[in-house]
Protein backbone atom coordinates (compact mmCIF):
# COMPACT_ATOMS: atom_id res chain seq x y z
CA UNK A 1 0.00 0.00 0.00
CA UNK A 2 1.29 3.44 -0.96
CA UNK A 3 1.15 6.29 1.51
CA UNK A 4 1.93 9.86 0.59
CA UNK A 5 2.34 12.81 2.95
CA UNK A 6 2.73 16.41 1.83
CA UNK A 7 4.41 19.19 3.78
CA UNK A 8 5.72 22.68 3.22
CA UNK A 9 2.54 24.62 2.64
CA UNK A 10 1.82 27.92 4.32
CA UNK A 11 1.05 31.59 3.89
CA UNK A 12 3.26 33.67 1.62
CA UNK A 13 3.04 37.07 -0.03
CA UNK A 14 2.68 37.42 -3.76
CA UNK A 15 6.06 37.11 -5.45
CA UNK A 16 7.37 34.81 -2.74
CA UNK A 17 8.42 31.17 -2.85
CA UNK A 18 7.55 27.90 -1.18
CA UNK A 19 8.89 24.37 -1.51
CA UNK A 20 6.48 21.51 -1.09
CA UNK A 21 7.63 18.02 -0.20
CA UNK A 22 5.90 14.69 -0.62
CA UNK A 23 7.23 11.74 1.36
CA UNK A 24 6.21 8.33 0.12
CA UNK A 25 6.13 4.92 1.72
CA UNK A 26 5.24 1.59 0.21
CA UNK A 27 5.39 1.07 -3.55
CA UNK A 28 6.63 4.47 -4.67
CA UNK A 29 9.28 3.08 -7.00
CA UNK A 30 10.88 5.44 -9.49
CA UNK A 31 9.29 4.16 -12.76
CA UNK A 32 5.84 5.34 -11.67
CA UNK A 33 4.99 8.94 -12.54
CA UNK A 34 4.48 11.26 -9.59
CA UNK A 35 2.57 14.50 -9.74
CA UNK A 36 1.21 17.52 -7.97
CA UNK A 37 -2.37 18.67 -8.36
CA UNK A 38 -4.17 21.52 -6.65
CA UNK A 39 -7.73 22.36 -5.79
CA UNK A 40 -9.09 25.77 -4.95
CA UNK A 41 -12.48 26.23 -3.20
CA UNK A 42 -15.34 25.62 -5.61
CA UNK A 43 -13.05 24.45 -8.41
CA UNK A 44 -12.05 21.12 -9.86
CA UNK A 45 -8.73 19.53 -9.04
CA UNK A 46 -6.15 20.95 -11.44
CA UNK A 47 -2.96 19.44 -12.82
CA UNK A 48 0.17 21.31 -11.69
CA UNK A 49 3.23 19.20 -12.54
CA UNK A 50 4.39 15.64 -13.06
CA UNK A 51 7.66 13.77 -13.31
CA UNK A 52 8.03 10.53 -15.25
CA UNK A 53 10.96 8.19 -15.61
CA UNK A 54 12.41 8.04 -19.13
CA UNK A 55 15.58 5.92 -18.91
CA UNK A 56 18.56 5.59 -16.63
CA UNK A 57 18.66 8.78 -14.57
CA UNK A 58 16.63 10.78 -17.08
CA UNK A 59 13.13 11.97 -16.23
CA UNK A 60 10.54 13.87 -18.20
CA UNK A 61 8.74 16.74 -16.53
CA UNK A 62 5.34 18.18 -17.38
CA UNK A 63 3.69 21.40 -16.25
CA UNK A 64 0.29 23.01 -16.35
CA UNK A 65 0.11 26.21 -18.35
CA UNK A 66 -0.67 28.26 -15.26
CA UNK A 67 2.60 27.36 -13.55
CA UNK A 68 5.01 26.85 -16.43
CA UNK A 69 8.20 28.82 -15.89
CA UNK A 70 7.48 29.40 -12.19
CA UNK A 71 7.24 25.92 -10.65
CA UNK A 72 9.77 23.08 -10.79
CA UNK A 73 9.11 19.45 -9.93
CA UNK A 74 11.87 17.10 -8.87
CA UNK A 75 12.28 13.77 -7.09
CA UNK A 76 14.77 12.04 -4.84
CA UNK A 77 14.38 8.29 -5.29
CA UNK A 78 16.72 7.46 -2.43
CA UNK A 79 14.35 9.30 -0.08
CA UNK A 80 11.12 8.29 -1.84
CA UNK A 81 10.33 11.97 -2.10
CA UNK A 82 8.96 14.39 -4.65
CA UNK A 83 9.30 18.15 -4.43
CA UNK A 84 7.61 21.18 -5.92
CA UNK A 85 9.58 24.42 -5.91
CA UNK A 86 7.15 27.29 -6.38
CA UNK A 87 8.53 30.72 -7.26
CA UNK A 88 6.90 34.04 -8.06
CA UNK A 89 3.70 32.92 -6.37
CA UNK A 90 0.43 34.65 -7.23
CA UNK A 91 -2.86 34.91 -5.31
CA UNK A 92 -4.44 32.60 -7.89
CA UNK A 93 -2.02 29.86 -6.80
CA UNK A 94 -3.93 29.64 -3.52
CA UNK A 95 -5.22 26.09 -3.16
CA UNK A 96 -4.76 22.79 -1.41
CA UNK A 97 -1.87 20.99 -3.10
CA UNK A 98 -1.94 17.22 -3.42
CA UNK A 99 0.80 14.74 -4.20
CA UNK A 100 -0.18 11.71 -6.27
CA UNK A 101 1.33 8.52 -7.65
CA UNK A 102 0.28 7.09 -10.98
CA UNK A 103 -1.30 3.68 -11.17
CA UNK A 104 0.84 2.60 -14.10
CA UNK A 105 3.98 3.65 -15.95
CA UNK A 106 1.96 4.66 -19.00
CA UNK A 107 -0.73 6.61 -17.17
CA UNK A 108 -2.00 9.92 -18.53
CA UNK A 109 -0.01 12.25 -16.29
CA UNK A 110 -2.37 15.18 -16.84
CA UNK A 111 -5.53 13.49 -15.60
CA UNK A 112 -6.54 12.68 -12.02
CA UNK A 113 -7.83 9.36 -13.34
CA UNK A 114 -4.25 8.26 -13.96
CA UNK A 115 -3.40 8.25 -10.27
CA UNK A 116 -4.31 5.70 -7.65
CA UNK A 117 -2.66 7.09 -4.53
CA UNK A 118 -3.10 10.56 -3.06
CA UNK A 119 -1.84 12.45 -0.07
CA UNK A 120 -4.04 14.42 2.32
CA UNK A 121 -2.97 17.76 0.86
CA UNK A 122 -1.22 20.86 2.14
CA UNK A 123 -2.67 24.36 2.08
CA UNK A 124 -0.90 27.11 0.15
CA UNK A 125 -2.21 30.64 0.59
CA UNK A 126 -0.78 33.56 -1.35
CA UNK A 127 -1.73 37.03 -0.19
CA UNK A 128 -1.79 40.04 -2.47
Amino acid sequence: QVRLAESGGGLVQAGGSLRLSCAGSGRTSSPYPMAWFRQAPGKEREFVAAIKWASGSIYYTYYGDAVKGRFTISRDNAKNAVFLQMNNLRPEDTAVYYCARAGSIGANVYSTSGYDAWGQGTQVTVSS
